[in-house]
């Protein structure tokens, strides 16, 4: 699989003690895992109480997009910021993602990004169904040592009592999305809330034409492994790319549990 870039990042979500690494550094797009940074500046605003949960935003004809989520299929019109936070971290919900994002700002995002040392991780858009040349190129960016380093530091600060940590890691908790490198660990996609099969796990991915991407937090009774996972590939041109990348990323799931119970 010479034509696929991979970023690669497993460590220790305790020490921080890198586990396994390839091209971590390597900036690659990440889909959907931008969507955790606008996670993180709205639970800043939450704490800091510029922001409620029980605020209701409503979404507008501008927000619409397609793919990813359940709202666009409901028939309410608002939903609080609460909810809405719970959609992005169940399904990755474009929708609520707009509404969002419309809220709160990209630059807020950036600022709260910035603080927690991302320096090459971001998200640079909206979600949109047509990206045009006025548009930036990709919804979001990152390197895998940026985004294992997120989720080891969101897993420190959840054990440190941490409010915003405990409201991301409390989002992203609910995930469903375990077709990548969650898909060999044999948890049901829809309930794995808390410790199943011994294994606990909070995740977020990232698909796209020619993009998988997932980080993530794998907890068992012996350790937490914070992964990030990336690989980017030209889709048009190798279309058989993806079966081989999520087959890679199945095995390196099986590392990153055999690492977990180390």
């Amino acid at each position: 699989m010479t034509s696929v870039r991979w970023s690669i990042s497993l460590r220790d979500a305790d020490s921080d003690a890198v586990l396994l690494e390839e091209n971590a550094d390597e900036v690659l797009k990440t889909a959907s895992i931008g969507k955790i940074l606008l996670l993180f500046r709205i639970a800043e605003l939450l704490e800091r109480g510029d922001l409620t949960p029980d605020e209701p935003l409503t979404r507008t004809p501008d927000d619409a997009v397609a793919d990813s989520g359940i709202w666009q299929y409901l028939g309410v019109d608002a939903l609080s910021v609460g909810d809405l936070c719970e959609l992005v971290g169940m399904t990755s919900d474009n929708l609520a993602t707009n509404v969002l994002l419309r809220r709160v700002g990209l630059a807020g995002v950036a600022s709260s990004a910035a603080r927690r040392g991302m320096t090459v991780t971001a998200l640079h858009d909206r979600v949109r169904d047509v990206r045009g040349p006025q548009h930036p190129a990709t919804l979001s960016t990152g390197s895998a040592a940026e985004l294992a380093g997120l989720m080891a530091a969101l897993h420190r600060g959840v054990r440190a009592g941490d409010t915003v940590s405990g409201h991301v890691y409390g989002w992203l908790g609910k995930g469903m999305d375990l077709s990548q490198v969650a898909s060999g660990w044999g948890l049901d996609p829809l309930a794995h809330l808390g410790e199943n099969l011994g294994l606990s796990v909070v995740n977020k991915t990232g698909t796209d034409s020619g993009v998988r991407a997932e980080i993530g937090l794998l907890t068992t009774p012996s350790r937490t492994v914070a992964y990030a996972v990336l690989a980017n590939w030209d889709d048009d041109a190798e279309p058989q790319a993806r079966h081989d990348v999520l087959a890679r990323q199945r095995e390196l799931g099986l590392s990153v549990a055999g690492a977990a119970r180390w």
